[in-house]
């Protein structure tokens, strides 16, 4: 079993949940942080002692308060951490459904489950423990079985996502293409764009930009 697991969850309630969930695992070293930011510096703290962790188990959503992060989210933790401890095991457990979303954070940071919060996600999640440390592939809760399998959204690109999410911020066409220039993300002509957008409302049977970015809000893609 998992020597040394840190858990990265706002909810007291839901971290000694965890935690005694892994100390029934037979996990020895459990520790648990609330902000993201306190949960990678452990991380990169615990490789400078040479003793890391083995383990991450972190919630998507992080509750602002008084206290100024870099790091607000699950995902941007999880972005942080593999890039100093590329080859550790990472669970998102979180309440999040949108199936687009939990595709995107397999692809792009290669998590190795997804346990979605409900009223038996604690057997769930110890299930899903047991199951990475017998090095198994990528696992996601049975109830969310649908979303590797959903189509509905195959034709969306990266490209796409930034581009909503650059609308979401409010900004203008014109901004956009300076901040693609920029960013060195192409195609970033006015034209291109306009088609791209117009390309999506059909897409997506959206009305305008706003009826858009809350569809693509509805499907977790900003």
């Amino acid at each position: 079993m998992f020597k040394k697991v840190l858990i990265a969850e706002d909810l007291d309630t839901i971290s000694l949940t965890v935690v005694h969930a892994l100390q029934e695992l037979g996990v020895a070293d459990v520790r648990y942080v609330k902000y993201c930011d306190d949960a990678y510096l452990k991380i990169k703290r615990a490789i400078l002692d040479e003793e890391p962790f083995d383990l991450l188990i972190s919630d998507l959503s992080f509750k602002t308060d008084h206290r100024e992060n870099k790091l607000t989210s699950g995902e941007d933790l999880i972005e942080a951490v593999k890039k100093v401890q590329p080859n550790i095991k990472t669970i998102i457990f979180s309440i999040e459904d949108k199936s687009f979303r939990i595709k995107s954070l397999f692809k792009k940071l290669d998590i190795n489950a997804y346990v979605l919060k409900g009223r038996d996600s604690i057997p769930e999640l110890k299930k899903t423990i047991n199951r990475i440390y017998a090095d198994d592939k990528k696992i996601i809760s049975d109830e969310l079985s649908y979303a590797l399998r959903d189509k509905s959204l195959c034709e969306i690109e990266n490209y796409d996502i930034v581009l909503l999410k650059s609308l979401s911020k409010g900004l203008t066409v014109e901004e956009i293409v300076s901040e693609f220039k920029e960013s060195k993300i192409i195609p970033n002509s006015i034209s291109s764009l306009e088609k791209r957008i117009n390309k999506l409302k059909i897409y997506f049977k959206a009305n305008n930009n706003v009826h858009l970015i809350a569809l693509a809000k509805d499907f977790g893609l900003v």
